[in-house]
Parts: structure tokens; sequence; C-alpha cells
């Protein structure tokens, strides 16, 4: 089901590809509660830094009774330089495929309630990057994915509770009829929280701040707009 219509401003509708769209008809809405409606309204207003390209995408329906599921990339193109960053220095593939980072974000919703969320709304999240070896062998990488989590959260004012996530780097090599892909470094976070304030938009702006920090892009002082991507053609 279609929750909502694009996210923030004109800037960041025209950034992703599309133009304006009112919001999903009364026939997605119908049945709804009122505070799932409330949530999905402050995700619609949120603004996410430029660079993530966010777009709505089917949401599990296993998880619980209400769901909405975003996706995140942050390309090559646009004219975005990137800098030699701390941990997430990104090897460009012989390929290209221009995608540097890649992300999900899920608000689950279940009125019931339930123990394990400790209150009635849950968000969770997906980020995937690659490394270069240096950085990928780093034994502080996990433990450093997480801080930078917690600082964004933290950055955005996001009021939470009961988080926990995993932090894995993965290495891949090929064999057989693939053994010409050069082996690859990868890191992934995979994390969630229980929301406790009503700023919803504030959970999203972060999580698309961790793809972009994922992805080498220094970030943001205070007070500072990223100007929007040129895609080229």
């Amino acid at each position: 089901m279609t929750a909502f219509g694009p996210i923030g401003g004109p800037d960041q509708q025209s950034a992703a590809g599309g133009s304006p769209q009112p919001p999903h008809g009364a026939t997605g809405i119908e049945g709804l509660p009122e505070a799932f409606l409330r949530a999905l309204g402050s995700l619609r207003h949120a603004s996410p830094r430029l660079e993530a390209l966010v777009q709505e995408v089917p949401a599990p329906s296993r998880l619980a009774p209400f769901a909405v599921a975003l996706r995140a990339e942050v390309h090559s193109d646009g004219g975005v330089a990137l800098s030699s960053h701390p941990v997430t220095r990104l090897r460009p593939q012989p390929e290209d495929t221009e995608v540097l980072a890649t992300g999900r974000f899920i608000l689950l919703h279940d009125p019931a309630g339930q123990q394990a969320w400790g209150g009635t709304f849950r968000v969770v999240i997906y980020i995937r990057a690659e490394l270069d070896a240096e950085m990928g062998n780093d034994p502080l990488l996990a433990s450093v994915a997480w801080t930078w989590l917690c600082d964004s959260l933290a950055q955005h004012g996001v009021e939470y509770s009961h988080a926990g996530g995993t932090a894995t780097r993965i290495l891949s090599e090929s064999f057989g009829s693939m053994e010409n892909r050069l082996p690859s470094n990868d890191v992934e976070l995979r994390a969630s929280w229980s929301p406790t304030g009503h700023g919803f938009g504030s959970h999203l702006q972060a999580w698309a701040d961790m793809v972009c920090s994922f992805a080498g892009l220094p970030p943001l002082p205070d007070g500072v707009i990223a100007l929007p991507h040129i895609r080229r053609n």
C-alpha cells in the first residue's frame, strides 16, 4: 500500500526525479489508526539530505499490522566531491555502479503494542556501503558505525528507547566463472529502536544522514543546506 506522497519540499522531490503528487487516495488510508496517520504526516514533512535519494518501497506485512518502508541511495554522480572519510572511504568498482551506499527505513506500528518494543512504534533501519581494503580491516569499524548512529540520533534530537543492532563487516571473494570480480569489503548496519516522541521526521533525517556518512560524504555544518544532486546523462 502506498503510504504517502513525496518526502520534503519541492527541492527534495525534484532531486529524487519526481514531481509533487497528492498523498494516496481514500482507499489507501481507510482503516489506518490516527496515530499512524500522524506518523506518516511527520515523515512526509521530513527534509533529508538531498544527496540521499529517498523513495517509498513496499513495506513488510508480517512484522506489524501497519508499516511503511523507504529506500535511500547515495550516488557518485551529481558533482558531490567525496573526501577521505575516517572510516568509509569507498573504492569505486571498474564497472562503476554509481551507488555508494544504500539504506532501508521501516516504521512499524502495532496499536496493541509489543513487549519487545516497549511501545506501539518501532523503527528498523539497514545501511550498507563498500569500503576500501584498509578500512574494511579496521577492527574498530563496527563500534564506530554504531557510535555514528547514536551521534546522528542525538544530533537530530530523536527521542527513543530499547535500541539495539549489529554492525557487520563482509569480505566477498569470487571464484569459478566469477573469479574476475575484485574482492570487496562491505559494512552493514542493522538497527532498531522504539520512538518515544512524536517527531518521526527526525528519525528519518537521522537515518538519511547515516546513509550519507556511510557513502563517505562529509557531515553538513549547522545551518548549511546541501546543494541539489545534478544527474549526468
